[in-house]
């Protein structure tokens, strides 16, 4: 595989640029062992102030419960250095021992064997239906878990409440086909962030168009299908009439005031649309605008995506390590962490939020019930990068949908073809 070509460059690399590292490793961090206690190294990406919650908190009242083990959190950027970083790491039985890793990585490390199965732990089955069943997917694979799912994040239609009523209107519209109708006939913008998938497949579902078949194993004759071809042109009509940024391919244009008080009927955002403001901020959002699902009378509304915890291969303590994800999966700890306005997996978790504060949260709930499962192939991030140089070829007047659609479907195909 592409993967395995490339690692042992990779560990070239990482071994001569040893000497400069900071990462913390077992190697260098003082033993805590003087009583018997089981050390795991916990990587992360949490923000500064989850990270708060995770070290003062959620880390604290684990060693609590468990006092014979010992939590070492090591917070890391998050970007492509930290997969390839851990890849390497893997391949040569370097630990860390828990990782927490985005929903899209997952199937590219336990193809390539560096993740623990999950299935043979204690009280796994006992956990497994404690979490929404919609957020398992991205860890499954030939019978096995290989993740558990952390937290969520999806999009919602957000709306201007101003715009719809002097539109006439007290709720939303239904469909893709009104809402593009409204904005068109109003001259109100389609807040458009960017032509990657996440972006884009809302509007490309909800126009009827698709991606690959249900199976995800052939982007030809679906995403240059005539549904998927008349969806994107309907948005490049409204891209050469200014209803769309101009500067869309490079994710330009202040969607997130336009919708609350400019000249933007409807852009899609993930919930840090609503859950990174103070209260009186948070307070103007809901008053300006109205959150709903995408339109998914055609299929899915939006991407699903999130986190996960995995335990990696050579861990030298597997079980200790297990109690760990198996605690954060937990009621308490996701409580806890949804504090920092992350949606938690745990099923009694969300039952126990107080939505009446945050009552977009209802949105994005519901959201999750019609969204799309990012299926387990093994270079997902590769397969977007296609659609998205295609779809600024085309958004860019270099190629026509179909022809651009076309070639995108072609090389997609080969990348679905590569993974299996």
């Amino acid at each position: 595989m592409i993967l395995r070509r490339i690692v042992i460059i990779m560990l070239v690399v990482l071994a001569a640029g040893c000497e400069k590292s900071k990462i913390i490793t077992k190697e260098n961090v003082q033993p805590y062992n003087k009583n018997n206690v089981q050390m795991i190294e916990f990587w992360h990406t949490y923000s500064d102030k989850e990270s708060q919650i995770l070290e003062r908190q959620m880390i604290p009242a684990f060693e609590r419960k468990f006092p014979g083990i010992k939590v070492v959190s090591v917070r890391k950027p998050y970007n492509n250095g930290l997969k390839n970083t851990l890849i390497a790491r893997a391949f040569s039985n370097r630990g860390p021992d828990v990782a927490r890793m985005k929903v899209a990585w997952v199937p590219d490390f336990y193809k390539n064997k560096l993740l623990m199965p999950l299935n043979d732990f204690p009280d796994f089955q006992k956990v497994l239906h404690t979490l929404n069943n919609k957020t398992l997917s991205a860890g499954f694979h030939e019978n096995k878990y290989y993740s558990l799912p952390m937290d969520f994040y999806i999009q919602a239609a957000i709306f201007n409440r101003e715009l719809l009523e002097k539109a006439g209107y007290s709720q939303p519209p239904h469909t893709m086909e009104e809402i593009l109708e409204l904005a068109g006939k109003e001259r109100y913008r389609i807040g458009l962030g960017g032509l990657n998938i996440w972006r884009t497949l809302p509007y490309i579902y909800g126009l009827g168009g698709s991606l690959t078949d249900a199976e995800f194993r052939t982007a030809t004759g679906y995403l240059n299908g005539e549904a998927t071809v008349h969806a994107v042109e309907k948005l490049l009509v409204l891209y050469k009439e200014g209803l769309i940024d101009r500067m869309v391919g490079e994710e330009g244009g202040d969607n997130w005031e336009g919708v609350k008080s400019g000249n933007v009927l409807i852009t899609g955002e993930g919930p840090w649309f609503y859950n990174i403001w103070t209260e009186k901020e948070l307070y103007r959002s809901l008053k300006s605008t109205i959150a709903i699902p995408f339109p998914h009378d055609n299929g899915p509304s939006s991407l699903l995506d999130g986190e996960n915890l995995v335990i990696m291969k050579g861990s030298e303590e597997k079980e200790a390590s297990w109690t760990f994800l198996r605690w954060m999966a937990s009621k308490e700890a996701q409580l806890m962490m949804s504090r920092a306005g992350i949606f938690p997996t745990n099923l009694e978790a969300v039952d126990s939020m107080n939505v009446n504060r945050d009552s977009y949260t209802l949105s994005y709930q519901e959201a999750l019930e019609y969204s799309f499962q990012r299926p387990s192939v093994e270079n997902w991030e590769e397969i977007d990068k296609v659609y998205t140089l295609y779809m600024n070829k085309i958004f860019q007047g270099e190629l026509s949908p179909k022809k651009g659609l076309t070639q995108a479907a072609e090389e997609i195909d080969y990348l679905l073809s590569a993974s299996d």
